[in-house]
């Protein structure tokens, strides 16, 4: 089918779904493939279930004289060209946003910046693969002024895949970090992939938003148009600002250009690591048009969710829930943040680190000896991963075995660490405690 053709039904009924258990009255289904589904054989399902049309792509399934069923060679890539071509039709400054690490976070803090003048569209949750890229995309209305597309991968090619469907203006890189090393081989595999976005911005002549603190990020935005946020270093940037303390709420202070004002935002994040999201959603905020004491105002009213670096208080203890993901490079930013906590008695529960393919032993190891130089009282360590690095700490194989160690005794009057992998689980242990 056409592009134009299939854009015209998209228009009379400007919803999609690519689940057939979740059917809007009216909606578009895209029957994706996956390794053990096969959308197409739910397609008729959709369509009984309110669907106005099942987007396809083996003939089998279409049932003949049916003009519900739209035929067309990959289903994925009907999406993703429809996405594409919708978001063509809308003239607005469109952000994407990428790094190893604080991706949602900074793409959470650049939109709650940003609404306070503009109408934002922005990626909800996580949604920022191939398939939640799209469906984001096909958001877009009249009355968007502004957009914020979050994009994460595990190989390469798929920032710029990502890229070419959103064609972004502006592209900002949290950071580049040792993560997901099965599919991208190394740390350099990883910054040509977080590079792919920069790529896409240079061909557009686009501009980069970038952590001047960062060597690595400077030079991969090369040859483009940068705004410029970091700590004070005696250079001219956009935004520029520190960490006041951090106990256990970051508080910090923040200023436009080198001889502005000095703005001090007490925030409801917990780590300093945040402090480079909240400049970068600072920087954007600049550049949009968002006054001084706007942004000051989305800063300090964030709260994060999604188990990523929520502050939690239980009848016994205080729990620093950061179990969404782990890589090296948060793991070890998460452990130093909480040494430096002023709080006695602290306990640290960490589960595996994944995908880290041959350097999964020396992460781990790595980890292992921080945690010993960090002296906190109560280490206790989740995972196979853990299990086979030497380590003198309490070991379990999963959260199940966590959880009956708490039945038996639980931890009162801590501040607890909890961090790892999402497949760990950890996130279920706050019951718990």
């Amino acid at each position: 089918m056409e592009m134009e053709r299939l854009y015209e039904l998209y228009k009379q009924h400007p919803v999609v779904t690519t689940d057939s258990r979740e059917c809007p009255q009216g909606a578009l289904f895209f029957a994706l493939k996956g390794e053990n589904f096969n959308g197409n054989a739910f397609a008729a399902q959709a369509l009984a279930r309110g669907c106005a049309y099942a987007v396809v792509d083996e003939q089998q399934y279409v049932e003949q004289g049916d003009a519900r069923f739209v035929l067309v060679d990959d289903a994925l890539a009907a999406l993703q060209q429809l996405a594409h071509h919708h978001r063509e039709q809308f003239k607005i400054p469109v952000i994407q946003v990428t790094g190893t690490n604080g991706k949602t976070t900074t793409k959470e803090l650049i939109a709650a910046v940003l609404a306070k003048k503009h109408n934002v569209l922005c990626t909800q949750g996580n949604l920022n693969n191939h398939i939640g890229v799209p469906k984001t995309l096909l958001g877009l209305t009249g009355e968007h002024t502004i957009a914020v597309i979050e994009t994460g991968a595990n190989h390469p090619g798929e920032i710029g895949t990502l890229a070419r469907i959103v064609d972004p203006d502006f592209g900002l890189v949290t950071n580049v970090g040792m993560a997901h090393l099965e599919g991208f081989g190394s740390f350099e595999g990883v910054v040509r992939a977080k590079g792919e976005l920069f790529d896409y911005l240079r061909e557009k002549h686009g501009t980069a938003f970038v952590d001047f603190d960062s060597e690595v990020l400077r030079q991969m935005a090369h040859d483009l148009h940068q705004i410029h946020y970091g700590s004070p270093c005696g250079a001219v940037l956009s935004v520029e600002g520190e960490v006041v303390e951090c106990n256990p709420f970051l508080r910090f202070r923040w200023r436009a250009a080198a001889k502005g004002e000095w703005s001090e935002v007490q925030t409801r994040v917990v780590g300093a690591y945040n402090v480079k999201n909240m400049l970068a959603a600072a920087a954007v905020g600049r550049t949009f048009g968002v006054g001084v004491d706007d942004i000051n105002e989305a800063l300090a009213a964030y709260e994060p969710k999604n188990n990523r670096s929520q502050l939690l208080k239980t009848e016994d203890n205080t729990l620093l829930v950061d179990a969404y993901n782990a890589n090296p490079t948060s793991m070890r930013a998460a452990i130093e943040n909480f040494h430096q906590l002023p709080a006695a008695r602290k306990m640290v529960i960490l589960g595996d680190m994944g995908e880290l393919g041959d350097a999964s032993w020396k992460a781990h190891e790595a980890i292992v000896d921080l945690l010993v130089d960090s002296g906190f009282d109560h280490v206790w360590l989740v995972g196979p991963r853990f299990k086979i690095v030497r380590n003198p700490f309490r070991t379990f194989d999963n959260v199940e075995q966590v959880k009956d160690a708490l039945a038996i005794k639980k931890p009162k009057g801590y501040n607890i660490l909890i961090k790892g992998s999402h497949k760990m689980k950890l996130y279920e242990l706050p019951a718990y405690l």
